[in-house]
């Protein structure tokens, strides 16, 4: 009698499970997106409720505490009817429909789950029930423009950022700082390579994540990002993956090293950024071009795409930055950068108390009195 396979140790049935897993997987993320767009189309329709019914009586705000308190009752073992979240999803149908009002005139009530978010650049279909409910409340209840909301929308969608990433991109309020900086782009760059490169920069870059006792140099800088680099990463933004810091280059028997040598996937090419803790000044550009060139020489593929170039500078005035770029053949782009700088211990130790503050404001005051 043979004896019985073992299909734990066979590649077919090893297949098998994986097709299975992955069948699984694929299913349950597509139930919870739909379990989620239902969920948040029925939170629109009871803020619609909640909304036309405030208005249409003198209820006031006890009102929706009363709500919370019935339907506690009558579904005691249901979350999201708390007072706190009745409001947000009041103010979640109210912020998007106030903005259709604005922007198209009025509202069409038979088609409302499909005209969400509707403005001058096109229809957006129900985008916002494609995020979760608590990313959906931490974008309306910061942004201050619908053209905001859907900013950070769609990049939550496009990123899959979580709720932490998003909430610290709204913190370094990245929809006014996103494809904001000086560049050369569309003069030196082919397209859509032009376009996507503008969106990749920002300006400023915040490094908040990074502390520093003054002095301190480009150096000190450059291994504190590289100390923390997924954070780097993440203020880069996407498709960033990094090569070296201080990546030494030969040149005409001379030695060279870039500040930061980066790849960036989506644009397929070499990623030069130059650091520098001062204001911008035109010999900045004239440098990182030089770098550029010997990048695209000695490193570049026949498969790549032209090395770009970022300047990364403390201060710039933009008018001295577009005429310095103005000349130049090869793609840079200049933003500021932002850090947090403490003050050393022995000036810590000089400087006043509260206490000491608060005893000469008393001293002021009793020599006024008299």
């Amino acid at each position: 009698m043979n004896k019985p396979t073992n299909i734990n140790t066979t590649n077919e049935y090893k297949t098998f499970i994986t097709d299975i897993k992955s069948k699984i997987n694929y299913t349950q993320i597509k139930i919870a997106s739909t379990v989620n767009s239902a969920l948040l189309m029925f939170y629109w329709e009871l803020g619609e409720m909640i909304s036309l019914k405030q208005k249409e009586t003198k209820w006031g705000s006890k009102f929706i505490e009363q709500m919370a308190n019935d339907l506690k009752k009558e579904f005691p073992t249901l979350k999201g009817f708390s007072r706190t979240n009745l409001f947000y999803i009041k103010k979640f149908y109210e912020f998007y429909e106030a903005s259709l009002v604005q922007l198209s005139g009025g509202l069409n009530k038979d088609d409302t789950k499909n005209q969400i978010v509707h403005h001058s650049g096109g229809l957006i279909e129900s985008i916002i029930f494609q995020i979760p409910w608590r990313h959906n409340v931490d974008i309306f209840n910061s942004a201050k423009t619908i053209d905001e909301a859907k900013y950070y929308i769609e990049q939550t969608i496009t990123n899959n950022w979580s709720r932490d990433v998003l909430a610290l991109n709204i913190k370094t309020d990245l929809f006014n700082r996103d494809s904001k900086s000086i560049n050369n782009f569309k003069n030196t760059l082919p397209q859509p390579q032009s376009d996507l490169a503008v969106q990749t920069i920002k300006d400023p870059y915040v490094f908040d994540f990074l502390t520093f006792e003054k002095p301190f140099i480009e150096r000190d800088i450059e291994n504190k990002l590289i100390d923390n680099i997924t954070k780097f990463l993440l203020e880069l933004g996407k498709g960033f993956a990094y090569v070296g810091k201080q990546y030494h280059l030969e040149i005409a028997n001379q030695d060279y090293y870039l500040d930061l040598l980066f790849y960036h996937i989506e644009l397929k090419c070499y990623v030069v950024i130059e650091l520098k803790n001062r204001k911008f000044i035109p010999e900045f550009a004239g440098k990182l071009n030089f770098y550029i060139s010997a990048v695209d020489t000695l490193l570049k593929k026949v498969n790549d795409n032209p090395t770009i170039g970022i300047l990364l500078c403390r201060d710039k005035n933009n008018i001295e930055v577009e005429f310095a770029l103005r000349d130049i053949n090869k793609p840079i782009g200049v933003s500021e950068f932002e850090l947090t700088e403490v003050l050393p211990d022995n000036l810590k130790s000089s400087l006043p108390t509260i206490e000491e503050i608060e005893e000469e404001l008393n001293i002021y005051k009793d020599i006024e009195k008299r």
